[in-house]
């Protein structure tokens, strides 16, 4: 083992015996070196190690049964089911195909209707503290449900979603094995959907809602939550690591040829790029590389509708009935919400959207909240020239046009693409046998 890669088991000892993530007192200890002919300074080793691996999934206390695994396979089979949608066509899998990286490759994604945002892709998913592109949800499992009753997308309610589980004696068994009993409404109904709509009262799903017992609208409400934290239990699962990066990454500590040989020329150019000059890391930092916040990044309407994104959301999240502090949560604790608890809304929200996981992005285009961007050298052209106007609110001041080259944009495509990650097991790509329609 060489004196560079002695010092860089060093470091990783030091730090992962101080319970810390290479801490910033160590970049004095990590040496300049070369890989493939090109220099890695001691700042861009410290930067490029704190990228890989993807750590071990956290837990979420707000849903008990996110990693049980029937809850887990009862979600996948609603994730595919078609029947929780009013017109029995739609199902999560419609807007999140499998075979498109949990994507559906269109700009703006389209339910019953065409709505106004591109469909993000559900690689590691579960890793995430915001859900959406505003982050008006703050758990997988609420975020889940939105879809189901969202009258552009599935246009179903959660009185459907309870009659689906009671009808289908393989969802029924399946969902009592791991939540308990599923009890029957206390009257018979004549309607098959219904659902609170306080904002639009005269709205018949609403009517027919008001018009169930209390006890009733508990039960369903409790059984909704349920088959949102079934299909969370699902989409943790979904995980992609293992990419080329992780395993140049896994070079740099070890020393093996063959692992630092994973990267191109080109990819290591790129790579230096995005940790260096290019400050991608500010906001897509980390083994997920997002940092799971809110950026206003100064696009323009793009012939699209005004979307003030974050702003307004929060005031959805503090509201939400299945937020992570809510009666449907399994820990509404401080400690497993404080996201949620020291969340206010600012003006500077005004404009900003999630910032994505860039694992997997090569595969998972368009890009941005709207879809504008068909490839990412369209995206690093914007980064590179900064040159619109923001449709609302302020462009972030940390981002600075980088007047990029031709080759430096093809460098940081290079190292993009070498973040495709591993493939999952067949068995979660498709509709599991339990849910055959009955």
């Amino acid at each position: 083992m060489s004196r560079t890669y002695a010092i860089l088991w060093f470091v990783l000892i030091l730090c992962s015996g101080c319970g810390k993530s290479y801490d910033a007192g160590v970049t004095s200890v990590l040496s300049e070196m070369s890989v493939g002919g090109i220099t890695l300074s001691e700042t861009n080793l410290f930067e490029i190690l704190k990228l890989s691996p993807l750590p071990t999934l956290p837990p979420n206390p707000t849903n008990q049964y996110a990693d049980n695994e029937d809850a887990a396979l009862l979600g996948q089979a609603l994730f595919f089911d078609t029947g929780l949608s009013i017109n029995g066509k739609i199902a999560c899998a419609t807007c999140h195909q499998p075979d498109n990286d949990w994507t559906d490759g269109k700009t703006l994604s389209k339910g019953l209707q065409l709505l106004t945002r591109n469909a993000p892709t559900l690689w590691n998913v579960g890793y995430q503290r915001w859900y959406y592109w505003d982050g008006r949800k703050d758990t997988l499992w609420s975020q889940a449900l939105n879809p189901i009753e969202h009258p552009l997308e599935m246009g179903g309610s959660r009185l459907r979603a309870y009659q689906r589980l009671t009808s289908n004696e393989s969802y029924r068994d399946l969902y009592q094995s791991v939540f308990g009993q599923l009890s029957l409404l206390s009257s018979e109904i004549e309607f098959q959907d219904a659902r609170p709509i306080p904002e639009r009262p005269e709205e018949t799903m609403h009517q027919a809602w008001q018009s169930l017992s209390v006890k009733d609208q508990a039960l369903i409400n409790r059984v909704f939550s349920n088959i949102g934290k079934s299909m969370e239990a699902y989409q943790r699962r979904l995980i992609s690591t293992d990419s080329l990066f992780d395993q140049f990454v896994h070079g740099l500590r070890s020393g093996n040829d063959e692992d630092l040989q994973a990267l191109s020329p080109a990819a290591i150019r790129g790579l230096v790029l995005f940790v260096g000059r290019g400050q991608c890391i500010l906001c897509h930092s980390g083994p997920h590389f997002t940092d799971n916040e809110f950026h206003n990044i100064g696009l323009d309407l793009g012939g699209n509708p005004l979307d003030q994104g974050r702003y307004p959301a929060i005031e959805k999240l503090k509201l939400d009935p299945f937020n992570g502090k809510g009666l449907f949560s399994d820990d509404t604790s401080l400690q497993a919400n404080r996201s949620l608890h020291y969340v206010t809304e600012k003006d500077n929200n005004l404009g900003e959207f999630k910032t994505p996981t860039l694992r997997n992005v090569a595969r998972t285009g368009p890009y941005m909240h709207d879809g504008r961007f068909v490839n990412l050298r369209e995206v690093i052209d914007f980064y590179s020239m900064l040159a619109d106007t923001p449709a609302i609110g302020h462009r972030e001041e940390s981002l600075q046009a980088l007047n990029l080259t031709s080759s430096e944009a093809a460098d940081l495509i290079a190292f993009l693409n070498a973040l495709n990650g591993s493939s999952l097991d067949a068995g979660l790509l498709k509709k599991p046998i339990l849910a055959l329609e009955q």
